[in-house]
């Protein structure tokens, strides 16, 4: 019987209580911008944590001058906070020393543990359970920008053991996500080491190589549009928007639509690059060749010749461009942008030369089968494996 075990059964052989978040946190204030005048704080904003590690990093310094509007929730040292702004993509940490009385946006939810009821480890871990993100996707609200209101969190029934049971688990929790901080570290110097030689390899003196623009190699070209109302929810083919390139489709086309469009209009070879043009402008991603369709201006390849520029090649060379976009509010990559954006051209040996290095490297930071990332994923999985047992707990009757 492990320690975890003997606790339970000494101090809760029959059960633990089940109780809201709200009955178990205290009040968060909001800050006064006009007492604090000239101060200045550190913001944390949506993209503030780190939806893999959680934990906060690239936060801005604002004063009362230039604080946005969601501004307000000031923040302690023990405090967890969670993103109700699109919630599934679990944005969630613990504050630590060095951001005690910093200032977060109003997109978190921010959950003060009473010392005496709950530990902050403890309703941190739980965060992450599976029940908890169910609970969350059964209440958010909103198709293109889902939230979940603050009292909706707190509304959430978690399993309430005594501080000593809640202390076990939490030191064996701890231990796990220690040695995967360990290992998401290693893994993000080894992407930086990867990044210093992609840019080493492809940085090429003016008069070594031949340079030409995109709009040289190939015509800038894109899917025939397709409307709103020709898309489903569920369908045979998955349709990809700006929001959802490089992830999972969430809408779909029929296939005679797809058959259609794919046959009497532009449409990617297996291998061409395609570009975002907007939203998470300039990222880059190889048509696999699967069945699937892409939304037209917003998705965009060049048709380039591989007897000049290898596809492989084109793909690391996206990596490297500071895009020059145009618009006001919104910016976009417009087509006359992509065509003047200028490449290295070296012979195809060397295309090739440096796409197997690349290549190479690139499977030590990214392979999910193998190296670091595979181990990272083996330890990620155990850890969740082990948090959602130890989380769960008969609920005992009052």
């Amino acid at each position: 019987m492990s320690r975890i075990d003997e606790l339970i059964a000494e101090l809760c052989p029959d059960g633990v209580l089940f109780e809201p978040i709200s009955a178990v946190v205290q009040a968060v204030g909001t800050v006064r911008w006009a007492a604090v005048a000239g101060a200045e704080y550190d913001y944390i904003d949506l993209t503030s944590v780190g939806r893999i590690t959680h934990v906060i990093s690239d936060t801005q310094t604002i004063t009362q001058k230039d604080a946005p509007s969601r501004a307000q929730q000031v923040v302690r040292q023990g405090d967890v906070i969670f993103g109700t702004t699109r919630p599934t993509l679990k944005r969630y940490c613990m504050i630590p020393a060095e951001y005690d009385g910093q200032i977060a946006s109003t997109g978190y939810c921010v959950l003060r543990p009473r010392p005496d009821r709950v530990l902050t480890s403890f309703l941190f871990h739980l965060l992450g359970t599976a029940e908890f993100y169910a609970f969350v996707e059964a209440n958010q609200r909103g198709a293109s920008y889902p939230s979940i209101p603050d009292k909706t969190v707190k509304e959430y029934r978690i399993p309430v053991p005594p501080l000593e049971v809640q202390r076990e688990i939490v030191r064996v929790l701890d231990a796990f996500a220690e040695l995967e901080a360990e290992l998401e570290a290693e893994l993000e110097a080894r992407r930086r080491q990867y990044a210093y030689y992609r840019d080493a390899l492809l940085t090429f003196p003016e008069g070594g190589v031949r340079w030409a623009t995109l709009g040289d190699i190939g015509r800038v070209a894109m899917c025939k549009r397709v409307f709103k109302e020709e898309t489903a929810n569920v369908g045979e083919i998955p349709f990809y928007k700006i929001g959802t390139f490089g992830g999972a489709a969430d809408a779909f086309i029929s296939r005679d639509l797809f058959e259609d469009y794919r046959t009497r209009y532009s449409f990617p070879r297996q291998g061409d690059v395609l570009i975002s043009a907007a939203g998470t402008i300039g990222r880059a991603i190889p048509y696999d060749g699967a069945d699937a369709y892409f939304q037209d201006s917003n998705i965009v390849w060049i048709e380039n010749d591989e007897s000049v520029v290898s596809n492989r090649f084109l793909w690391y060379w996206y990596q490297i461009v500071d895009w020059a976009t145009d618009g006001g509010t919104i910016r976009r990559l417009y087509n006359e942008n992509v065509r003047r954006t200028r490449i290295a051209i070296p012979s195809l040996a060397e295309q090739a030369r440096i796409v197997s290095i690349l290549d190479k490297f690139g499977e030590l930071v990214n392979d999910l089968s193998s190296g670091l990332p595979a181990e990272l994923a083996a330890r990620r999985k155990q850890y969740e494996y082990y948090r959602d047992r130890l989380l769960t707990f008969k609920e005992t009757v009052a």
